[in-house]
């Protein structure tokens, strides 16, 4: 929405009708994210657009493109918050999941700097046929700068951009008329009384972890979040006694060290269910669709797969974030048979952490 830096922008994943001749949507929209991805790992833009594109540029994600919505009852709300130097469609695998079991999901794109590349159209003048793309790409610290500073003005950015996201679907949601600068063919008024505003959501990857934290404290429209192998460092330490909303941990066993997770302790209570499990055999890339759509050398060697197979990893979590999602939604599914998960009780599973931390950091 907007032509402005300061729209919102996300995909939306929803439930929708089957449709016999329905478009795949490309997983990576263009070029220039190929682009945006070679800056951030520090590659000749060149030579890695060739490599992205050849690995990559041929995927659709499985679902319909302005496929009609359909759900016969109101659909709860997740806002998902993607990692540093991702972006909107990178998170397809779970977003897709959670939309088939009934939510609709808003991706957010974040204009924080953080994504790999973004962009936002210039409105058009008098001489101009169409509206002018305006790139924005990943902004790594410069010499001598402190992260801390940088990373903490972004994540309050990211969570405000989590709750217009939110503001968007409430529009949506009201039959208010909203303006969307992509071309699409999707009828915006089906979506109309569509959602349960009741039981809303916030889910994030890494740095979209810590977003999940910031957003809980911002807007208490969000009655529970979701933290991915949550990068803790982007928060101040002051916000954590002020989240009152449950909390999932649910982390990788490779990425996470003592200082993260001490933190991550730190939202501990006596009164709010805070939970936290770690999925074994997993690497930091094991929740974005990257660890999918490469093969076995390839995805060991740039540590976007780890031991386990990586589809058993990822369903073990959109499990487990389910049952989350019904105990603290209130909803009435059977997503609470996996129940047990939410405790690390799985051969797969370690309840809480296999970091040892000082309980004096906490």
């Amino acid at each position: 929405s907007n032509h402005r830096a300061y729209g919102s922008f996300f995909r939306l994943y929803y439930p929708c009708q089957t449709t016999e001749k329905a478009e795949r949507p490309d997983w990576v929209p263009c070029k220039e994210y190929f682009n945006g991805l070679t800056d951030f790992m520090n590659i000749n833009r060149t030579l890695g657009e060739k490599i992205f594109n050849y690995l990559f540029g041929s995927f659709k994600i499985p679902a319909s493109l302005d496929a009609p919505f359909k759900s016969n009852v109101k659909c709860p709300v997740v806002i998902f918050s993607h990692g540093l130097g991702a972006f909107r469609t990178l998170y397809s695998a779970i977003c897709a999941e959670l939309a088939s079991h009934g939510f609709i999901v808003a991706s957010v794109e974040h204009r924080d700097q953080s994504a790999s590349a973004t962009y936002y159209f210039r409105e058009k003048t008098e001489s101009e046929k169409a509206n002018k793309k305006n790139w924005m790409y990943y902004r790594g610290l410069k010499h001598g700068e402190r992260e801390f500073p940088l990373r903490n003005q972004q994540v309050k950015k990211r969570a405000d951009e989590c709750i217009l996201a939110l503001d968007k679907l409430i529009e949506i949601n009201s039959g208010t008329p909203v303006q969307n600068v992509l071309q699409t063919q999707f009828d915006w008024t089906t979506l109309e009384n569509s959602m349960d505003l009741c039981r809303i959501a916030v889910m994030g990857h890494s740095f979209g972890g810590a977003t999940v934290i910031e957003a809980l404290c911002k807007e208490v429209k969000f009655k529970c979040g979701v933290a991915l192998d949550a990068w803790m460092n982007p928060l101040d330490d002051e916000i954590f006694p002020r989240v009152k909303q449950p909390i999932f941990f649910i982390n990788s066993e490779k990425f996470q060290w003592a200082g993260n997770i001490s933190r991550m302790k730190k939202l501990d209570s006596a009164v709010i269910q805070r939970k936290m499990i770690t999925i074994r055999g997993t690497v930091h890339q094991s929740f974005p669709d990257f660890t999918f759509l490469t093969g076995n050398w390839i995805g060991k060697l740039m540590k976007l797969k780890g031991e386990i197979d990586p589809e058993l990893a990822l369903d073990l979590s959109n499990k487990a974030t389910l049952a989350f999602l019904q105990r603290h939604l209130g909803l009435e599914k059977n997503f609470n048979q996996w129940d047990p998960l939410i405790d690390g009780q799985d051969d797969h599973l370690i309840q809480g952490t296999n970091v040892t931390f000082l309980q004096s950091a906490i």
